[in-house]
């Protein structure tokens, strides 16, 4: 608050008005994340209460060796990332990845990181994600040639940043996992009866289903009438996980023997741990629209448009630029397409999705203490803001840097 609050008078707003966008962001941060981030973590904590995510850990623990489960989880967490917003992905995993790191005795980061690098991967760089969209649209790009570089761009991305830079991190930050999270719905009774494999995997899967599902029918153009509008009801994130919560309930509460009173007890001891993340991550939206409003994000980047860059570079780096004045990766992908679509005419339709891809690339560049997704990995993970630096905020930027080299050496060959 006090930074909005500098920052809101050093660009000339009156003092009566100085928390004006703080209150904004705020809001329009909790009104959307917030309640996405209860929502998933009332489905974490059902699944952990029940037995479920160790059923689903037993059976990864099963059939992958110990030193192959960063691999595991960075492929399990690029193939969910697919339809999920990143903040979805991140409530839906962080159980799996908590119970894997308990069970295995390994260091949550060696685990959590790779998962990290493939939900960021997606989000930054593949459509349907809202940055990927709005700047395929902006720059005239074509949508299937850019989700296929974005996969191929998005490979080597996930195994750097992932599983090889995360076993380096795990000896810088070596935490056990933070199993305390969940507050008392994790402490389920040894003896109590375990949901089924594949009950515990539909629960996780179903909102990917149901966004996937959305996606495809609005890709088709059908989604204005009928099935395909109900589809694509269903299937948006607020809509999708609240279908997921109550499945949850009856699948892994009351269809196990739970009564009413301790499904709801449970649901109610995962509210309580969550409560500081939801005002830091509200919080860091605020203080991201009041670096918006103040106008810095525009300033900036107008003025390394006239530096001579490469088209890619100069698109990635104008997108660095946005992301850490706004910590908000779909406003830097927004912004940067605005100021490079004029930039643009005229190009190969592969190089302009190449562009798409560069600008995706930079707006996931090193998330600092202005990004709500740095609070909610700090404080999922239980670290410290320096510890976050190390890991999370590093695990960005070489994602970042090696998604624009990888797109650099596309544009020779392609």
């Amino acid at each position: 608050m006090a930074g909005s609050g500098v920052m809101a008078l050093c660009a000339g707003v009156s003092y009566t008005e100085m928390f004006s966008s703080f209150t904004t962001g705020l809001g329009s941060t909790l009104s959307g994340v917030g309640l996405l981030i209860v929502l998933g973590t009332i489905i974490g904590a059902l699944l952990t209460s029940s037995g479920g995510s160790d059923v689903i850990v037993d059976a990864i623990l099963a059939k992958t060796p110990v030193k192959r489960l960063p691999w595991a989880l960075a492929l399990v967490a690029f193939i969910i990332g697919i339809p999920l917003f990143f903040e979805v992905g991140v409530v839906i995993l962080i159980p799996v990845v908590m119970a894997a790191a308990h069970r295995a005795k390994l260091p949550v980061v060696l685990l959590g990181i790779p998962a990290l690098a493939g939900l960021s991967a997606l989000h930054g760089l593949i459509p349907p994600h809202p940055g990927p969209l709005i700047a395929i649209e902006a720059l005239g790009a074509n949508l299937g040639l850019t989700l296929g570089f974005g996969l191929i761009v998005a490979i080597p991305c996930v195994a750097i940043a992932g599983p090889l830079l995360g076993k380096v991190m795990a000896k810088w930050v070596p935490i056990e996992a933070n199993m305390g999270l969940l507050g008392d719905a994790v402490s389920a009774p040894q003896d109590s009866k375990k949901p089924h494999f594949w009950v515990a995997i539909l629960v996780v899967l179903l909102p990917v289903v149901l966004m996937l599902a959305a996606t495809v029918v609005e890709l088709l153009g059908v989604d204005g009438a009928g099935v395909g509008a109900a589809i694509a009801f269903v299937g948006t994130p607020l809509i999708a996980l609240s279908i997921t919560t109550v499945a949850a309930m009856f699948l892994l509460g009351y269809g196990l023997g739970s009564s009413a009173g301790e499904v709801s007890k449970r649901i109610g001891a995962s509210l309580g741990p969550i409560a500081s993340i939801l005002l830091i991550v509200g919080a860091g939206g605020g203080f991201k629209q009041t670096l918006v409003d103040s106008g810095i994000a525009d300033t900036i980047a107008g003025g390394i448009t006239q530096m001579g860059l490469p088209l890619l570079l100069a698109a990635w780096l104008v997108s660095v630029l946005i992301r850490l004045a706004t910590g908000s990766a779909t406003v830097a992908t927004v912004t940067a397409s605005g100021i490079m679509a004029p930039l643009v005419q005229g190009l190969a339709p592969t190089e302009a999705a190449l562009m798409v891809l560069a600008i995706g690339a930079g707006s996931v560049f090193l998330s600092h203490v202005n990004d709500a997704g740095f609070w909610l990995v700090k404080e999922y993970f239980g670290m410290t803001v320096g510890q976050t630096f190390k890991t999370w905020s590093l695990m960005e930027t070489t994602l970042s840097v090696v998604g624009i080299v990888t797109i650099m050496g596309l544009s020779l060959v392609v």
